[in-house]
């Protein structure tokens, strides 16, 4: 049966779950990768963790995916995916020997498991994952990279920073989109960010960044980035939208989560009837809530948006002071305080709403189960693969 086998499916999806401790079973699959073909090593950064996770956590959604028999949304994931890594330089001869690495690899995690229902199910997954990656590839005539130059730099919060660049060319994108970028101190070591403005002709583009403890990228973006500095940006991917006809929409940003949100209430603003979407806008400090006077600035011209801003906890920290003051005019909501996945269900289960959750992994993965927990059907749910 192949994909049709959801039992099947099911096994090989179970395999890839990162709450499940996938991460050893994604690490010997990246090491008999580089040993069946030495040139691929070179490739990648010398640190592969976050390569390494960010591809269990997509594949684990995409055999997700294939086990509600969806085939669309990874298709097109899919396509995206392998014309992005032509930034990497890779080429169809280590898709080849990735499928041969995954195979092996699978087989021997799952041992007794691996049954011949298993092996045809992963046969075919693997070569539908890795031909449509290859074929994207292959067909798209684009660069496979832009670059631009850092024009505004600003630190919003202690972790939190602002960045605008001018493209060389123009990057056509669909608001909701993410891209991969390279910045100089770190070359060979990709960042995801979701641009937090629709795509603009002239080429300009925004970003908003939060450090995480340990990322050396992230760190260097927030901390040490100056106008002039010259960036590399992936082609974009991602699929979240509003669909104008689908009904009102929920929206929950967890900090920086907040940009491709903003892009897609940004693009809205050009339509003069829209459903009416409610965004909670979440942080640990009050001082955290970034673009709170924009999203207030919006919102008191388009009467269709609401904001409701949240805070894990009441006051600001002694280091608030260091930077400006975020908190927009009175006129916006009242800011709750606690933690998102609590404040939004207690309102219910927002079951009629279109849904759109960004943010952390963490943050994602419980609002959603607390949605769905309150009612909400999944299928109204929707996260980029790489948040949830």
């Amino acid at each position: 049966m192949g994909l049709e086998d959801r039992d099947a499916l099911r096994v090989l999806q179970a395999a890839l779950d990162p709450q499940a401790g996938s991460e050893e079973l994604i690490r010997r699959l990246y090491t008999r990768w580089f040993a069946l073909d030495t040139s691929v090593r070179d490739l990648f950064p010398p640190e592969l963790d976050h390569q390494r996770a960010a591809f269990g956590q997509a594949m684990h959604w995409v055999f997700g995916e294939f086990v509600a028999q969806r085939a669309q949304t990874p298709v097109a994931f899919l396509a995206q995916l392998g014309r992005d890594h032509r930034k990497y330089g890779v080429g169809q001869q280590h898709y080849d020997s990735m499928r041969r690495a995954w195979y092996t690899e699978m087989r021997h995690h799952l041992g007794a498991d691996w049954t011949d229902a298993v092996d045809d199910a992963a046969t075919q997954a693997i070569n539908l994952i890795t031909g449509i990656m290859s074929g994207a590839a292959d067909a798209e005539v684009g660069p496979p990279w832009w670059e631009g130059t850092v024009l505004e730099h600003h630190r919003v919060s202690r972790d939190i920073a602002v960045v605008r660049l001018h493209l060389d060319r123009p990057m056509p994108y669909h608001p909701g989109q993410y891209v991969n970028v390279q910045i100089p101190q770190w070359p060979r070591r990709w960042r995801y960010l979701s641009p937090a403005m629709p795509a603009d002709p002239a080429g300009d583009i925004e970003f908003h960044v939060r450090s995480v403890l340990g990322g050396m990228v992230s760190n260097s973006m927030v901390a040490e980035t100056r106008p002039g500095e010259r960036w590399r940006l992936s082609s974009p991917h991602g699929a979240m939208e509003v669909d104008r006809t689908g009904g009102d929409v929920l929206m929950v940003a967890g900090s920086t989560g907040l940009a491709p949100l903003r892009a897609i209430i940004m693009d809205l603003c050009r339509f003069a009837d829209n459903p009416r979407v409610h965004l909670f806008f979440g942080a640990r400090y009050p001082c955290e809530l970034y673009d709170l006077r924009t999203l207030w600035e919006i919102a008191a011209a388009n009467p269709w948006l609401s904001v409701s801003p949240v805070s894990e906890y009441a006051g600001d920290p002694p280091w608030a002071a260091d930077f400006p003051d975020v908190q927009p005019p009175r006129g916006l909501h009242v800011r709750q305080t606690g933690r998102l996945p609590e404040v939004v269900t207690k309102y219910g289960g927002w079951g009629d709403r279109q849904i759109l959750i960004c943010g952390g992994p963490a943050m994602v993965r419980a609002t959603r189960d607390a949605l769905i927990a309150k009612g909400a059907p999944p299928k109204r749910i929707g996260y980029d693969p790489l948040e949830g």
